[in-house]
């Protein structure tokens, strides 16, 4: 019986945060993954559905505007921003990610690129009129998801949207019961996503279709 992918994902985490490497676990579950060896949980294949919904319900017009899409993995849910008719770049930490993105959509007109949500680009700082996360800042320990979300919020340009979805967690479970990846967010930590001129202007918190125990954020910001 094939191991499943989630246990998979866990224990590639765990041998990655044993060495003080909270994110080099990326690569080798792609590169796993690109092997036949895993699967990565979160590559759906599609976009994300929360997305889609945004988008419907948002109708967001991207001529002319600039997106970023952090941690795109392989690219669907760049794919659907572009659409929208934003200038979109798209990254990952993982090359293996940014390899089967190209692969996977080889006439797009989306950025893709291997970069670091710890370390990003100077040049991204405040300049994009949207910013997608999407369970990105979950898969990250939760000491690291302070940094993680500074680093969010500052790609944000003045007058730009930031888009959030994770899954959740209630503010009382403590940390310590969480075994990760992922590590869900609490709504303290979708707040702190806020800053003096980010503001969140819409939550909505929902049941997975696929496992109605599980609970998701969709958090909208708009930078003044």
């Amino acid at each position: 019986m094939a191991e499943d992918p989630d246990v998979v994902s866990r224990r590639i985490a765990r041998e990655s945060l044993d060495r003080d490497d909270p994110t080099g676990w990326f690569e080798q579950l792609y590169s796993a993954a690109s092997e036949g060896a895993a699967v990565v949980p979160w590559d759906r294949g599609t976009a994300h559905p929360l997305l889609i919904e945004w988008i419907d319900e948002a109708d967001p017009d991207g001529a002319g505007k600039t997106a970023l899409v952090v941690g795109a993995g392989t690219g669907w849910d760049a794919e659907q921003i572009v659409d929208c008719g934003y200038d979109t770049t798209a990254f990952d930490i993982s090359p293996t990610a940014i390899a089967t993105a190209h692969r996977n959509h080889p006439d797009s007109k989306a950025h893709y690129m291997t970069a670091d949500l710890l370390a990003p680009p100077a040049d991204w700082h405040r300049a994009f009129d949207l910013v997608v996360e999407i369970y990105t800042v979950q898969a990250l320990p939760i000491a690291v998801q302070p940094a993680a979300i500074t680093e969010v919020t500052e790609l944000v340009a003045p007058g730009g949207t930031l888009l959030v979805i994770a899954a959740a967690r209630a503010d009382d479970e403590p940390d310590e019961a969480i075994e990760g990846p992922p590590w869900p967010l609490t709504r303290a930590a979708i707040d702190s996503f806020t800053t003096p001129d980010l503001h969140l202007i819409q939550l909505t918190r929902s049941p997975s279709p696929v496992d109605p125990t599980i609970n998701r954020w969709r958090a909208e910001y708009l930078r003044d």
